[in-house]
């Protein structure tokens, strides 16, 4: 049909003849693109005329911040009828939307929001997010992402989300700080395969220094920091957090038992509350990127993401560095690693959803993608610039070819974030000796799963 029917369904829409789903339902049949029905619905007043500003909330600070704003004023450059406002609000825990869930039931939410993928599945759940399908979250739009991407980014079915972007973790080593403290950088390097985890140890207790107070004042490595989680080590060790088929977390699998024994043992053998007053800053919610101990020379080895490519370049261009594959149990052991990644969504009561979708498209699509993947190192979900090379560093093409291949992804689950926050409050007491690993991962199950139950079975 030609556009003049689809404007004549948007003026169905302003005169309040149809409402938005009949339009959208519409539109559909016709096959017009996202695009399109946003055009059409700014052309015919559908959106208020004071809805001129679309807001976009993220909790990220520098460098990734000044990222998103360039892309941000790129794209206000071309829009048309409104912009997007940018707007930081204070850096909390992935999980922790208390803000965004204060602002939605007050009528004060933003129209897009930036939020880490793996929880879309519980905020859908929760009612805390729209459906993107009426807005033109197609298969065409979302068969454009890598599958498990894809998979992150819907709950039983039902897109709530675009994909923004993805990476991986690896063990980045500061060659030139183990070299003045006499050990051998090259055993390191990624063309040698990955080293065993009490390979890594070895090499790392040779680099500890001790300062005043009993403190470390530097530390070869620090099993917890930076991207050194639960699912780091879990996954490390051949472990599974969740059986689909059986509709369960699976927190207290053997390999995730016996990966948070080594952990325990590495940082009891130590000084758990030695190594806890080195690292422990660097944890908390906006802590200066350009202050971190890799980052200013005194931690020899850490386990981090492909996005510290861009960090090291701003905050410390001058350091010789390399990078490798995490470790492995045992001799001969398959190196393995995890993809996570950021969305965005449109929460419930945002005042301007069809521009707002309008922008994500772009945002999360291959313009943006593109810009993000070459500005911040970090790795598109789009499936399309994963093969072209032109957009990564040497060291990124670590990341995009090797380890991207292989990765695993946290399950998408309605309790994500539950069950992140209770692994992360596990992982806490295991890494500081209060609590025996298998009784801690014991005890997540017991509160998870029955919160999972109420929305079994779930579809994939």
């Amino acid at each position: 049909m030609s556009n003049a029917t689809l404007h004549e369904l948007a003026g169905q829409l302003r005169s309040r003849r149809i409402d938005r789903r009949r339009f959208m339902q519409g539109a559909t049949a016709l096959g017009v693109s996202g695009t399109a029905i946003s055009s059409a619905l700014r052309a015919r007043g559908a959106i208020a005329q004071d809805a001129t500003t679309v807001t976009f909330w993220t909790t990220f600070t520098d460098p990734d911040l000044s990222v998103i704003g360039g892309m941000v004023d790129t794209f206000n450059e071309q829009a048309e009828g409104y912009q997007v406002e940018l707007v930081q609000i204070p850096p909390a825990q992935v999980t922790d939307v208390t803000q965004l869930m204060t602002a939605v039931r007050g009528g004060t939410g933003p129209d897009v929001y930036l939020l880490d993928r793996f929880i879309v599945a519980q905020r859908a759940a929760d009612g805390l997010l729209q459906d993107l399908t009426e807005y033109g979250a197609d298969e065409a739009v979302m068969s454009a992402h890598l599958p498990f991407a894809r998979a992150e980014a819907t709950y039983n079915g039902v897109p709530f989300a675009l994909p923004s972007n993805t990476d991986a973790r690896a063990i980045y080593y500061n060659r030139g700080a183990l070299a003045e403290a006499g050990i051998e950088p090259d055993e390191l390097d990624s063309s040698n395969g990955p080293l065993t985890w009490s390979r890594i140890a070895e090499l790392a207790n040779q680099f500890n220094e001790e300062g005043s107070g009993g403190n470390y004042s530097r530390l070869g490595f620090v099993p917890w920091m930076n991207q050194g989680w639960h699912y780091t080590y879990g996954f490390s060790w051949g472990g599974t957090f969740f059986n689909a088929d059986a509709c369960e977390v699976t927190p207290d699998d053997p390999a995730i038992v016996e990966a948070f024994q080594w952990v325990q043992d590495y940082c009891v053998d130590l000084g758990a509350q030695q190594v806890q007053a080195f690292g422990g800053p660097t944890m908390l919610p906006g802590f200066p990127a350009q202050e971190h101990p890799f980052v200013i020379g005194t931690l020899g080895m850490q386990v981090t993401g492909d996005w510290m490519i861009h960090q090291l370049e701003q905050y410390a261009p001058d350091m010789d560095y390399g990078i490798t594959f995490i470790g492995v149990p045992n001799e001969g052991d398959e190196s393995a690693t995890w993809a996570g990644g950021w969305s965005v969504v449109i929460p419930e009561g945002a005042t301007n959803p069809e521009p707002a979708f309008e922008f994500m498209s772009w945002y999360a699509g291959e313009p943006g993608q593109r810009i993000y993947t070459e500005e911040s190192a970090h790795l598109p979900t789009i499936a399309a610039l994963i093969e072209e090379a032109d957009l990564y560093s040497e060291n990124h093409l670590f990341f995009s070819q090797q380890l991207l291949p292989i990765a695993k992804n946290r399950p998408p689950l309605p309790v994500g974030a539950r069950y992140w926050d209770e692994l992360t409050i596990a992982w806490q007491s295991n890494y500081l000796g209060e609590a025996e690993p298998a009784a801690a991962l014991a005890s997540v199950k017991e509160r998870v799963q029955p919160d999972l139950a109420r929305f079994c079975p779930i579809e994939g």
